[in-house]
């Protein structure tokens, strides 16, 4: 893949000197703590590469250090050096700045970056690109041999579904820690609900429901000396091959919650509603702005998913989830409203501690490498995300799609090769007339 830079990305500013110096020399010298399994060095450090600079890879490396007195942000990489200088300045503010230690030359610009982080002597890599890289640098990251947090959705199409897949089963063999970006799986209100619907709390579960209302996403207006690659990637979350559209990048939390609560059972079966009704501009790309995806399960049960981007509309991010017992409730933006509510007996509410979950991530991941005891997110991460691409396509095409013919689909979404310039124009899916491949 292409290392060339656009015309509006010269090669990353230089860091000032005095503030690597003592960055280096304080995570030279970190405190050591008990042995360690895997290939971590002597002095203990865990050495951390940040792969995608936008305002989430700048919050997990802020996570990453937090979670671990002895990590240091050792590498960092993105197509575009103004996010790599921007996230500098970001975790200076926010993080310890004596566990950031990127003098220039661990300072990597372009497509294949990553493969720079991976060889500049990593131990741990946070996959924070749009989602339609994930499957390619997860590959290569599991291959190196290192630990992963790698962001939600993991992919934007099967094949790419399917790629996740192969490299979660390795990262097992391997005893690599691979935890994903599916946040609410480290919540604790919702691990105790979901813990007790797993339980048995609300008996054989029969329908769901979870929603994600919200407002649009914002835009980067093009410039005249951007190329068509350089708009699309300042603008992903509005084209379909980079960010998967609004369910499967954005949505997908709600559908992780949905298939949370069937145990990872696979649908057989799904049903879309879809359309892109307030989108206009070119730079609002491709993507729909609302969904509807009715999941149906071997059993006849269903789950259902809504989602939007409009705004001056009512936002909601709620689930319901019904049983032969009773109800369960989740407000996922108002910590502790998670109750069960039996149809007889007594009602079940959290009351207990709510600790950042994006914190809580990178806690549990750190934990696992330093005592040797890997986790590994591939089978739900992979799950969820192939049941938001489900949901998307349903949509798309209009038409009801099985789970058979999900797998087998060998649609490719983006481009053969990355590289600066031209790019096809979108087109626009229109159900009842878009074919599902």
């Amino acid at each position: 893949m292409s290392d060339r830079t656009s015309p509006t990305n010269p090669p990353a500013a230089t860091i000032d000197r005095r503030a690597f110096v003592r960055a280096a020399a304080v995570a030279a010298t970190a405190p050591l703590v008990s042995p360690v399994w895997g290939t971590i060095r002597a002095d203990d450090r865990l050495k951390v590469g940040l792969v995608g600079c936008g305002g989430r890879g700048t919050g997990a490396a802020v996570n990453a250090l937090g979670a671990d007195p002895g990590a240091v942000l050792w590498a960092i990489a993105d197509v575009f050096p103004d996010r790599i200088d921007r996230c500098i300045t970001q975790l200076e503010e926010n993080a310890n700045p004596e566990q950031i230690a990127l003098p220039p030359e661990r300072r990597f610009v372009g497509f294949d970056a990553i493969d720079q982080v991976l060889a500049s002597g990593v131990d741990v890599v946070i996959l924070a690109t749009p989602p339609g890289f994930r499957p390619a640098q997860l590959e290569k990251a599991v291959a190196a041999g290192k630990h992963v947090f790698c962001e939600k959705p993991m992919a934007v199409d099967v094949p790419g579904a399917k790629r996740v897949m192969a490299a979660a089963k390795a990262a097992k063999e391997k005893n690599l820690s691979l935890v994903s970006g599916f946040c609410w799986r480290y919540s604790s209100p919702e691990r105790a609900l979901y813990g007790r619907i797993l339980n048995g709390d609300l008996g054989e579960v029969t329908a769901a429901h979870s929603t994600y209302h919200t407002g649009p996403l914002g835009i980067s207006p093009r410039k005249p000396e951007w190329s068509d690659m350089e708009f699309q990637l300042r603008n992903w979350w509005h084209f379909n091959w980079i960010s998967g559209d609004i369910i499967v990048e954005q949505a997908c939390h709600s559908v992780d919650k949905l298939n949370w609560a069937r145990n990872n059972e696979q649908p057989v079966r799904c049903l879309g509603l879809a359309g892109r009704g307030n989108r206009s501009g070119p730079e609002r790309g491709d993507v729909f702005d609302h969904f509807t995806a009715i999941y149906e399960y071997a059993d006849g049960s269903r789950s259902i998913l809504t989602c939007r981007q409009q705004a001056n509309c009512s936002n909601d991010n709620t689930d319901w989830i019904a049983g032969t017992k009773g109800l369960a409730f989740v407000n996922g933006w108002a910590p502790n409203q998670t109750r069960i509510e039996p149809t007889s007996g007594t009602a079940w509410a959290y009351s207990g501690p709510t600790p950042n979950m994006y914190q809580v991530e990178h806690d549990e991941l750190f934990k696992s490498i330093r005592e040797g005891r890997p986790l590994n997110d591939g089978d739900f991460m992979a799950q969820s995300t192939l049941m938001s691409i489900m949901g998307r396509d349903a949509g798309y095409t209009g038409q009801m799609i099985t789970w058979e013919e999900l797998m087998n689909s060998t649609q490719t979404l983006g481009p053969s090769v990355l590289e600066w310039g031209p790019l096809p124009e979108p087109v626009i899916p229109v159900p009842g007339k878009t074919r599902f491949s």
